[in-house]
């Protein structure tokens, strides 16, 4: 059984032949193409403290600087999800879009080969839901974003005169052939893992809640309407979970033992 199990998963291209997972597959209920993030597992730090005991002894001890981090392997789409793949997910389903927002979405992703925009979190949920997926959490999301890189600015470095390679933002005169809208996605130069469009084009909503207590839900990346300073990785923003606006997207991810 369970050599029937790998043979059909290699066959499906969800592991490559040598019984490790494929650095990329198709999935079949949306067609996105998804890129292998393998898992990341930081320890925690720790800095020495002088300080001083009840009688006035010099004493040392070790002071909890950050906790540590571990990330499970996943799958992530390739690109933002598009117009086109939305369309297909409300073509098959009775998910209650806004109607009133197509006139929007057209003006600012034109082509069924842009982002999806107009999109509230929970429309991005119901999305996730139906192509059996999940929106990544924050930290899955920063750490795919960095392609590998460890303490850089960008997901291609610390250079930002590099970013008119890799996203489509504001700001950047007649170098910007998409001005004042989204750009089709996959256009710019992909990250370490082979991601397109993680700072840019639009803000991708992830499942966190911003603040503990708090409805705000976050959001990451930035968009077309952002200007240079703000497509550092690590900047954040949030929304509530029924907002929707012309930089709001998504993109989604699945663990291999949800296939």
């Amino acid at each position: 059984m369970i050599n029937r199990l790998i043979f059909v998963l290699i066959g499906l291209g969800i592991i490559s032949c040598d019984g490790g997972p494929a650095s990329k597959v198709v999935w079949e209920k949306d067609g996105a193409e998804m890129v292998w993030i393998p898992e990341l597992s930081i320890p925690a730090t720790f800095k020495e403290e002088r300080g001083y005991d009840r009688i006035g002894n010099s004493v040392t001890k070790s002071v909890k600087v950050s906790e540590s981090i571990k990330i499970d392997a996943f799958y992530m789409d390739c690109t933002e999800v598009t117009v086109g793949q939305f369309k297909k997910f409300l073509r098959a389903t009775a998910h209650r879009y806004n109607t009133g927002y197509w006139e929007q979405v057209y003006k600012y992703s034109p082509t069924d080969e842009h982002p999806m925009i107009y999109v509230s979190w929970h429309d991005a949920v119901s999305y996730c839901n139906w192509a059996g997926k999940r929106l990544p959490t924050e930290a899955e999301w920063d750490h795919a974003a960095r392609g590998g890189l460890v303490g850089k600015e960008y997901p291609w470095g610390d250079d930002l005169e590099m970013a008119r390679d890799y996203a489509n933002y504001g700001g950047i005169g007649n170098k910007d052939k998409w001005r004042g809208q989204t750009s089709p996605v996959g256009r710019f130069s992909p990250n370490g893992y082979g991601l397109y469009d993680m700072i840019g084009n639009v803000w991708e909503w992830c499942s966190d809640l911003y603040d503990d207590g708090q409805d705000n839900r976050v959001l990451r990346g930035g968009s077309w309407d952002n200007l240079s300073f703000g497509l550092r990785v690590a900047d954040r923003s949030f929304h509530l979970p029924n907002d929707a606006d012309n930089y709001f997207g998504f993109r989604c991810v699945v663990e291999l033992s949800e296939f």
